[in-house]
């Protein structure tokens, strides 16, 4: 777990992109409007890791090329939420596909890798089908009915009939409502049968897909939530199943299970995120230490780490290093005490060993940066400046990344620089004002011509335009 930057809040400016959604349980037009409205004051959380996010690439990515989509235009963050959901949407950076978000619920809820493949093919069934874009259209043109109820309504309750106008609202409502779920069955439906063609195409089940929609389905009808009227809005749930299940049976990989190797890899992760999201009590009483299995001392490691009670949740993880040395993960967290420790010298050992081991992982290796900065010694910073420009090669969209560097040059004097990282940090957080300003600054010191003096430069033009943009829409 990426534990210096564990939660990132996508900025509001982003979100009004990115909410664009189309979700796994389709929400009413009522639901979407209030969460874009929410969720852009109040910010998705997004948990950064690098062992869960390379276990669910490994599973979409073959989805993806089954699909005909370049798995490199299409990201997958995890959101930490405790519904099981996740969503497709539109990439906001420029020249990008689309983003999934998957919720941690998901994760810790589900009980097979098989389910949560499928429901990454139904987002893939969305995002191959275009959904993604139409379905913002599809927001828009429905908003018009209850618009116009709200102005007919305005109207009539200056004119004196207020149940007249409050009845033009509610109409407006349904009428919205009533044009955006008609579209919304459709994409669903046809989402399902996509996904199941591209996990038949892949040789795998799609008996996972339908094993979460029939405990979604049984869910909704035994909810308080989901009432009469909700359950005749959505008359398609049933016929959904129906058909999915269907093409799960004429599917020749239907009994197709995942591998041993799989459903452990899978239950590691779950105890990872239940060790880091739930109460550190509640944890233990779920993998008591009488539990020797792999996963159950994942679970405690990250339940120590958080109380936090370190020398317990050392004993955890080294116990794990001696079952499986070369696992990068258990080295990540390993360091990741010991920088907790107040030991950063210390850490940067376990640090180096995970970064040996998987040397194309820019969150890990910042975290070795980190710890290399926290010792505050002049040759470990500027190996801190070298590992972080490799890292920011491979991700510059981490934003916790472009801070360490800021630091990392500010210590060793170099003011251009860390201009120049706060610069790259404000720009792909969304503080455009901020980004233009860093950068004007780093560009007016560094030597014209260079590589960081035209990234600068860059930056300077593109966010100072962004900038006018973001306040001419308030």
């Amino acid at each position: 777990m990426a534990f210096c930057n564990p939660r990132i809040r996508i900025s509001g400016d982003r979100l009004k992109t990115a909410l664009r959604a189309l979700a796994f349980v389709g929400p009413t037009l009522v639901a979407l409007l209030a969460g874009t409205t929410s969720a852009s004051a109040q910010g998705i959380q997004i948990i950064r890791d690098t062992e869960i996010e390379r276990v669910l690439y490994s599973y979409e990515r073959p989805l993806l090329e089954a699909a005909g989509i370049d798995p490199s235009t299409v990201h997958i963050y995890l959101n930490a939420d405790p519904t099981i959901n996740a969503f497709a949407t539109q990439s906001p950076f420029e020249g990008e596909g689309e983003d999934i978000f998957v919720n941690t619920g998901l994760l810790t809820q589900l009980t097979s890798p098989n389910q949560v493949k499928g429901v990454l093919a139904h987002e893939t069934g969305h995002i191959a089908g275009g959904d993604v874009i139409r379905g913002a259209m599809a927001m828009q043109k429905a908003t018009i009915p209850m618009l116009l109820g709200m102005l007919v309504g305005v109207v009539a309750m200056v004119a004196g009939a207020g149940e007249a106008g409050m009845g033009a609202f509610v109409l407006g409502q349904q009428a919205a409502m009533s044009q955006y779920l008609q579209f919304s069955r459709a994409q669903e439906s046809t989402a399902d049968q996509r996904g199941v063609t591209y996990l038949t195409r892949t040789h795998q089940s799609a008996e996972g897909m339908l094993q979460v929609f029939e405990m979604l389905a049984q869910q909704q009808r035994m909810s308080a939530y989901f009432n009469k009227t909700f359950i005749s809005d959505h008359p398609a749930d049933d016929v959904r199943i129906d058909e999915l299940r269907n093409r799960v049976d004429a599917s020749p990989y239907k009994d197709v299970k995942d591998s041993p190797a799989v459903v452990h890899e899978f239950h590691m992760i779950q105890a990872k995120l239940i060790g880091y999201l739930d109460k550190p009590d509640e944890v233990l009483r779920r993998y008591p230490s009488s539990d020797q299995s792999d996963e159950a001392l994942y679970a405690r490691a990250m339940a120590y780490f958080r109380e936090p009670d370190l020398k317990k949740a050392l004993t955890q993880i080294t116990t794990l290093i001696k079952r499986e040395p070369k696992d990068p993960y258990f080295w990540e967290m390993y360091g990741q005490i010991l920088v907790e420790m107040s030991k950063p010298k210390e850490g940067i050992v376990p640090y180096q060993k995970a970064v040996d081991l998987l040397p194309n992982a820019p969150l890990i290796r910042v975290s070795l940066a980190a710890a290399q900065i926290a010792t505050n010694q002049r040759s470990e910073l500027k190996a801190a400046v070298s590992n972080l420009r490799v890292a920011m090669q491979q991700d510059r969209t981490n934003t916790f990344g472009w801070y360490e560097e800021a630091q990392a040059y500010s210590t060793l004097g170099n003011q251009p620089m860390a201009d120049l990282a706060t610069a790259e940090r404000y720009y792909w957080s969304g503080g455009m004002k901020m980004a233009a300003m860093f950068a004007n600054r780093a560009a007016h010191k560094l030597t014209p011509g260079t590589i960081a003096w035209q990234r600068a430069s860059d930056i300077v033009s593109t966010a100072a335009s962004l900038a006018r943009q973001q306040h001419d829409r308030g």
